[in-house]
């Protein structure tokens, strides 16, 4: 399967089922965003909370907020953005198609051969105004990142929060950038959610935290299912560190479309927090009372994309597996990530079957996500859980009335297994928790 063809079959699964769709599609589409559809979103909310139960809930020096997406426009010019946050563009002058400039390989446009314009730099951030003006004044942006906000209210977090450093801020929260050129299906957009964290540590320590922090995190990936084979660690080149970083290594996968960055981890050093105390005025001095000295803290950032893993998740889950007489799509996502852990059918739409099946799916719902379905045959069934990645289907047939039992069939195996009902809940979760 070359690379286009996998990419095509994983977008045209995610309509069919449910996991993304094409924003605005009735309107032609808006190129560069999103919209997520029942599965996906479910997907989505696994991604977050097992992305927090890692970063805040297992560790209780990070706490976590929610910023405003608006922010005073200031913020933008300490952090550097609205000097620096510029990609170069290029354009066709034959067919008029636009380009980022370092995404072109070649001299001349791949689609037509013509010439190109000179390089101009494009700023990457949405412009809006606040107020009832238009004007230089009233002027501000959609955030690019969540991170900024972070650094602005750190003195405050701190205090509310009782912490010591080193400590970190969490936060989960939709990040907008106006891209030239959108590209390879949700992993390059223009409005997509973010998940940061900035963990402030004393000057000197940096290095042993900013270890700690690469290991958990290509940890977090593994254990959420990803192969480790498609997952490695690039440290960046002098060149091509940003001016803040002291240092800055990528997560990254292999998609179908080659080697990209899944999450990036830098030692910031302490610009940031240096810069908007330059600009405001304001001391970002943390004062260490039992070493009796004051220091601006230098922060550690681990920076990741809930649509990227989203869409690793896809590509690393996606399988179709030669049967007999047909060919079986399946995704073979982990237990913890799944969005949807059981699906319950009635063999037939009897009264009879349906009343205990919706039983038994009530029953289950209490405990895990679940998926009732009475229509079609139940090979079609399956084969509809097995494309949305559902581990586990239980079906209610006639001697379930009789023997008090069900087949509950496994999506990587196709075994089946006769379960009595007062025994399903614990199976499952005990199937779940594996």
């Amino acid at each position: 399967m070359n690379i286009n063809e996998k990419m095509e079959k994983i977008t045209s699964l995610c309509k069919r089922r449910g996991f993304i769709f094409q924003s605005s599609e009735i309107y032609g589409g808006m190129n560069g965003c999103w919209d997520y559809g029942p599965v996906g979103t479910e997907l989505k909310k696994n991604i977050k909370n097992l992305w927090w139960k890692d970063i805040v809930q297992m560790h209780d020096n990070v706490v976590g907020m929610d910023a405003s997406i608006i922010m005073h426009p200031r913020i933008w010019e300490a952090s550097g953005h609205v000097a620096n946050f510029k990609d170069d563009m290029i354009d066709c002058k034959k067919c008029k198609k636009r380009y980022r400039a370092d995404h072109v390989q070649t001299e001349t446009c791949p689609e037509c051969g013509g010439e190109f314009t000179p390089p101009r730099p494009f700023n990457l951030m949405f412009k809006t105004y606040v107020g009832a003006l238009e004007d230089a004044a009233s002027a501000a942006y959609l955030r690019p990142e969540t991170a900024q906000a972070i650094f602005a209210q750190y003195l405050t977090v701190l205090n509310c929060s009782r912490q010591r450093i080193p400590f970190g801020i969490a936060q989960i929260g939709k990040s907008f950038r106006n891209e030239i050129t959108p590209r390879n299906f949700t992993f390059r957009s223009r409005e997509f959610e973010q998940m940061e964290l900035e963990f402030f540590v004393a000057p000197g320590t940096d290095e042993k935290w900013n270890e700690y922090w690469i290991d958990r995190r290509i940890n977090w990936y593994k254990n959420i299912g990803i192969h480790s084979e498609r997952l490695r660690i690039r440290e960046h080149e002098k060149d091509e560190l940003a001016h803040y970083a002291k240092s800055c290594v990528d997560v990254e996968y292999e998609f179908p479309f080659g080697w990209q960055e899944l999450e990036g981890i830098a030692n910031r050093s302490d610009f940031d927090l240096s810069q908007h105390q330059q600009y405001s005025g304001k001391k970002m001095l943390y004062k260490d009372d039992l070493e009796k000295k004051e220091f601006v803290p230098w922060v550690i950032e681990t920076s990741a994309g809930v649509d990227r893993i989203l869409l690793t998740l896809l590509a690393d889950a996606y399988e179709e597996e030669q049967l007999e007489k047909n060919t079986r799509v399946v995704l073979r996502f982990s237990h913890k990530i799944a969005p949807i852990k059981t699906a319950v059918f009635p063999l037939f739409k009897k009264p009879a079957l349906k009343e205990l099946a919706k039983k038994i799916n009530d029953d289950l719902k209490k405990v895990t996500t679940t998926f009732y379905d009475e229509i079609g045959s139940v090979g079609k069934r399956y084969r509809r859980q097995d494309e949305i990645g559902t581990p586990y289907c239980v079906t209610v047939d006639y001697e379930s009335l009789e023997d008090n039992a069900v087949t509950v069939r496994f999506r990587d195996s196709m075994k089946q297994e006769r379960i009595s009902l007062g025994s399903l809940v614990s199976f499952i979760l005990d199937k779940l928790a594996q």
